[in-house]
């Protein structure tokens, strides 16, 4: 039998599933700890974009924010933090996965404010709208097909990259890649590895759909094609573009 073979018989072992700190536990924790970290990037990223980019400046600094963020490894981070009071831990993995997150998020809000049109917002002004109404019935409107991006492919990251969580004494399903590979058992190894890709593609499928659900505006499901009407061209839909850096 190959590692493959032992990794499926692991996988359809419901004992695995249900016992106390087994692949369902493990699951949940894995995602308690993503979403923690997402939503404490979104919180740090997301103001700081919105108001860069409703003001159309800035993206000098966004480059060099969102550069850093990624020059700087996860299990780097989580080495550092191990020497500090932080310490070891599901805290410590957060942390690291969160500062992991913020670039998609900024990067992403950032162009998709300064890409709404200038004259758009001087209509709705001319309208009689407060600033707070155009930021909130206009521009995120317009904005939020990139910012839905951004917090998509935070999250994806995160979700695959949590198990490092497990290198520090944390939870997660990166605990049966350590066990794994502590036992010298790759069955249980690959197990894990094929739990962790599949909950990030799990994860990117469900947010997907759900920015597609919240989009405003004609919506389509993206495998239908569009049929070209009878007598005459096809008429492209309307994308949302944003604006590059």
């Amino acid at each position: 039998m190959n590692e493959f073979s032992r990794a499926l018989l692991y996988l359809n072992d419901p004992f695995n599933w249900t016992r106390p700190s087994g692949i369902t536990d493990l699951a949940l924790e894995h995602l308690a700890i993503s979403a923690v970290a997402v939503l404490a990037a979104a919180v740090l990223a997301l103001p700081v974009g919105v108001a860069l980019g409703t003001a159309r400046r800035g993206a000098g600094l966004v480059v060099v924010l969102s550069n850093v963020s990624r020059a700087v490894p996860t299990l780097a981070l989580l080495t550092l933090f191990a020497v500090s009071p932080i310490g070891f831990g599901n805290r410590a993995t957060t942390i690291a996965l969160a500062v992991f997150a913020v670039p998609p998020i900024l990067t992403n809000t950032f162009v998709g404010f300064r890409g709404v049109d200038p004259e758009v917002r001087e209509a709705a002004r001319g309208m009689g709208m407060s600033r707070g109404q155009v930021l909130g019935r206009v521009e995120l409107p317009l904005a939020l097909p990139l910012v839905a991006t951004g917090i998509r492919t935070a999250a994806v990251q995160v979700v695959a990259t949590a198990g490092l969580a497990a290198l520090v004494g944390g939870g997660g399903l990166g605990r049966l890649i350590n066990l794994g590979f502590g036992q010298q058992d790759y069955g249980v190894m690959i197990a894990g590895a094929i739990l962790v890709a599949g909950l990030a593609l799990l994860t990117e499928a469900v947010l997907a759909m759900l920015s597609w659900a919240l989009t405003p505006g004609p919506r389509r499901l993206p495998f239908l094609q569009v049929s070209a009407p009878k007598g005459g061209s096809s008429v492209p839909e309307p994308t949302a573009s944003g604006v590059p850096l």
